[in-house]
């Protein structure tokens, strides 16, 4: 063993010294060791690569300021309240002391810096939370220097841009420290009531009365690869519980797979992530019908034609073809600029779910599939797109944000049906499709669904109270499936061929019954290698459809949404 030791002891020392005869314009003190893989590194390199070790792509904690000149336009910070007086509220022995220690190590006045800031041209801002500052732990200054901040954005209409660092609460300031958590998110409420966005980012490490607050509040939340983000430390949940942690425990990809982070985004490309969501969240644009309309023309698609000698049952199965075009096709043809977004922020990211925002001919809008997947992997990953509760919840969730900034919904509809097991049924699957019906309802922005495969049953409809409803031509909407049907009321799932033709399941019978106003045609073989044309027919109709709904108040398109279905 002290063999052994000694070796890997050499081997350091050899690569330190190898590092040094290959850079040897390097002074010995700029020479340090990453405290993640234990390699040599070149200080000035990791600051001019975003401190990110460059051997093992470990993230070295920013600096406040430094972070700041990563995303700031040059010269366009603004601080605010940089100066603070000390305030000891519990009269804590040696406080004081250890407060003017850090003040004089890291040259700032406390563990934020707050202040007004351009991201490539779009107004923000920002509070960025320094960990050499008593690891960044929130007291009344802390918590003060944010609730200003979010107040002041609040009255200039500006969006809050928060990294959070922090161990959570602060000890020496006791109850004082934990009212913080209360002030800053009652800001934040009133902030998300003017209609204002905000950005959370977790870093490493986001933990306790920070993650409890203001950190998990955003509108849209990202986090940094592999930051540490929960309530309790890890060694308080190992010795509470008496067990050991799996790897990659309360990490950003954890919380990113149970549905309470939005998008983990590398440290190289926060300014330009942060500017696509500032300019979608800036003033809407408006549809050019006269630029869509050249725009096809100019490629020479051709409308496709009806066909009305298929059967029920052969629309069916063309409605459950493999090769035929899924939600995300239609996101990738049809839209501009899609950024995805992740979680119900209660359990989990169902991937039977995709939802994001996204430019619809400058005109920013919200648009929500039901996704089925190209191969077996893909599809079992999106479970045939079967939602679970998680996915219902953040398809409303992405709803609720968009009535919020006052973004048009466009979903498109394709599922068998909701997810029938038992964790969908723990869960409340059942709830979770009635809190859509009730929220859709009422959304204050226009919706339009598309039924673009299988409609199936309440699954379906959970993604369809909307102010239009519009089918392709060989796609279904029904009750539930064919072979279900027939096994209810004749015992005999065989005669599903029968069935489809008395539910009245085809987008051309809906038409005649009034559930769906609109019937895209389908060319033949209808495929992702042939979908121009329709997608071609949708452009059109999308605009026409924003055009006319977005000139409505928000009293007449629920008033007008609910008299639709009132009259069904």
């Amino acid at each position: 063993m002290k063999l052994q030791n000694m070796f890997k002891k050499t081997s350091k020392r050899d690569h330190y010294i190898s590092l040094r005869n290959a850079r040897p314009e390097v002074p010995e003190g700029l020479l340090r060791k990453c405290n993640k893989c234990g390699a040599a590194i070149i200080a000035e390199d990791v600051k001019n690569g975003y401190y990110i070790c460059p051997k093992c792509h470990g993230y070295f904690r920013v600096h406040a300021y430094r972070r700041i000149e990563m995303l700031a336009d040059e010269g366009s910070f603004e601080e605010w309240d940089k100066e603070m007086e000390f305030v000891n509220p519990l009269d804590f022995k040696g406080y004081e002391e250890k407060v003017k220690s850090l003040k004089e190590r890291t040259k700032l006045n406390e563990a934020v810096v707050t202040g007004k800031i351009m991201i490539n041209g779009n107004p923000a801002v920002i509070g960025v939370c320094d960990g050499r500052f008593l690891m960044a732990s929130m007291g009344w200054i802390v918590g003060e220097k944010i609730t200003r901040a979010i107040e002041r954005a609040t009255e200039e209409k500006l969006p809050v841009i928060l990294f959070a660092c922090s161990g959570g609460a602060r000890m020496q300031e006791g109850i004082v420290s934990l009212m913080q958590m209360a002030k800053t998110s009652a800001a934040l409420k009133r902030h998300s009531d003017a209609g204002q966005l905000y950005i959370s980012v977790l870093t490493d490490p986001t933990t306790g009365g920070v993650t409890a607050s203001f950190a998990m509040l955003g509108d849209i939340i990202l986090a940094e690869p592999k930051a540490l983000i929960g309530f309790a430390g890890p060694r308080v949940i190992e010795q509470t519980i008496g067990q050991k942690l799996p790897k990659g425990f309360q990490r950003s990809e954890f919380l990113l797979d149970h549905g309470f982070v939005d998008r983990i985004v590398e440290r190289e490309e926060m300014k330009d992530v942060l500017t696509q969501i500032l300019t979608m969240h800036r003033k809407s644009g408006d549809v050019s019908l006269m630029d869509r309309e050249m725009k096809w023309a100019q490629e020479g698609h051709v409308k496709a034609q009806h066909d009305e000698s298929l059967s029920a049952w052969d629309r069916v199965q063309l409605s459950r073809k493999k090769d035929r075009p899924v939600g995300t096709d239609y996101i990738d043809a049809l839209f501009t600029d899609f950024m995805e977004f992740h979680g119900d922020r209660y359990f989990k990211d169902d991937h039977a779910i995709v939802g994001g925002i996204a430019y619809f001919h400058g005109m920013p809008v919200t648009v929500i599939a039901q996704a089925k997947g190209k191969t077996t992997k893909e599809n079992l990953d999106r479970n045939f797109s079967m939602p679970s509760p998680d996915g219902y919840r953040k398809a409303l969730r992405l709803m609720k944000q968009a009535e919020k900034f006052g973004r048009p919904v466009i979903c498109f509809v394709d599922t068998p049906g909701a997810f029938c097991g038992l964790e969908a049924e723990e869960r409340g699957q059942g709830e979770a499709i009635a809190r859509n019906l009730f929220e859709l309802s009422g959304l204050k922005v226009p919706v339009l669904s598309v039924v673009i495969g299988e409609g199936g049953s309440g699954g379906a409809l959970a993604m369809a109270v909307a102010d239009e409803v519009w089918m392709l031509e060989n796609s279904i909407y029904s009750v539930l499936s064919p072979e279900g049907f027939a096994s209810i009321l004749w015992k005999d799932s065989k005669r599903a061929s029968e069935a489809a033709e008395v539910m009245k399941l085809t987008a051309p019978d809906l038409k005649r019954l009034g559930i769906v106003e609109q019937v895209i045609a389908e060319p033949e073989n209808f495929c992702d290698e042939n979908m121009e044309p329709v997608c071609a027919e949708l452009e059109t109709d999308i605009a026409d459809f924003l055009e006319k709904y977005m000139r409505l108040s928000s009293d007449e398109l629920t008033a007008k949404r609910y008299e639709r279905f009132r009259h069904m």
